[in-house]
């Protein structure tokens, strides 16, 4: 089913074809596929050459019905954008967050200084955020809300693991059924007029290797077997 997320280039030694695009299948059919004791049965989508790790869409139906729990990405993922380019954008400081985001995700700056300095550039306060979330609302991923659907249906936790801000993400989770306490994001800081004040860096999402470290926390904390 991952297939929704995969690029829409192929990355370097990929073949094109293996990215082929796939539409997101039905509520129904997906249904199925997670309560299936075959999902290689119910979901034939295997490529005729031997898959890529992270391409392999029957390996990842299958981890899907039988995880405890969910843990998705937020920023182009769930959502079709980056939400922290989106509120730069708003600010009228995009490009210079967009440069400071890619030197983030290439590994030459770490998560907590690019996140400091983003932010310190942007300094957007209570009201900005909130405007811009009413202003450009995220959308969300095509087929996203039925997965979501039908992993809750089932029973299965999910939870959004991101290193954007939560007060952008808790509407998402609201419209998903998520409840607040199954999201581990950042924390902006706000003094008493709504000004920007800063991030929690006590958030296990805000500085390098954060996401493993809140995986880690979920799986102890929950006591899931498998995730």
């Amino acid at each position: 089913y991952a297939a929704f997320l995969l690029p829409r280039t192929a990355p370097a030694g990929v073949p094109a074809a293996t990215l082929r695009a796939r539409a997101p299948p039905s509520p129904s059919t997906l249904r199925r596929a997670l309560s299936s004791r075959s999902v290689h049965e119910t979901m034939s989508t295997r490529p005729d050459t031997q898959p890529l790790e992270g391409l392999d869409v029957p390996a990842a139906m299958e981890a899907l019905a039988a995880a405890e729990a969910v843990c998705f990405d937020v920023d182009s993922t769930v959502v079709t954008e980056e939400g922290i380019d989106v509120l730069a954008a708003s600010l009228g400081v995009g490009q210079q967050v967009a440069d400071l985001t890619a030197s983030a995700m290439s590994g030459t700056t770490k998560f907590e200084d690019a996140l400091a300095a983003r932010l310190g550039l942007m300094r957007p306060s209570r009201a900005a955020v909130e405007r811009c979330i009413a202003d450009h609302p995220l959308a969300f991923s095509p087929g996203l809300v039925d997965l979501v659907d039908a992993l809750r249906e089932r029973g299965t936790h999910v939870y959004l693991v991101s290193g954007g801000f939560r007060l952008m993400i808790e509407p998402l989770a609201v419209a998903l059924g998520v409840p607040k306490n199954r999201i581990y994001a950042n924390t902006l800081l706000f003094d008493d007029d709504g000004a920007f004040a800063g991030f929690d860096n006590a958030e296990p999402t805000s500085a390098d290797g954060g996401k493993p470290k809140a995986l880690g926390i979920i799986k102890r904390e929950g006591g899931y077997g498998s995730m």
